[in-house]
C-alpha cells in the first residue's frame, strides 16, 4: 500500500501526459483496495505538469534521500 503524500516514481513512459519513467510525484488519492492512484507531478518550480490515475503497476515508493533529477535530464527537459 502506498499512503496518500507519499512520494513515487513513474515506472513507465506516459508521453500524452509529458511524463516520463523516473519522474517523482506524490499521490493525492488511493482508490479502493489500492489498486489506482491519483498522482500529481510537478516541475521544480511547482507548477503541477500533470495529476493523472495510474495503476499500481504504474508507480514505486521512493526514499526521498535518493531523490534524482536524472530521468529528466536523460529526457533532455528542463527540471525548472
Amino acid at each position: 500500500m502506498i499512503a496518500e503524500h507519499s512520494m513515487v516514481v513513474l515506472t513507465s513512459d506516459r508521453p500524452a501526459s509529458g511524463l516520463f519513467a523516473g519522474d517523482v510525484g506524490v499521490v493525492v488519492h488511493t482508490y479502493a483496495n489500492e489498486v489506482a492512484y491519483e498522482v500529481e507531478f510537478v516541475t521544480g518550480g511547482g507548477s503541477t505538469l500533470a495529476c493523472i490515475t495510474l495503476d499500481a503497476k504504474d508507480v514505486r515508493t521512493m526514499n526521498p534521500m535518493n531523490c534524482s533529477t536524472s530521468a529528466a535530464k536523460q529526457k533532455g527537459r528542463s527540471i525548472r
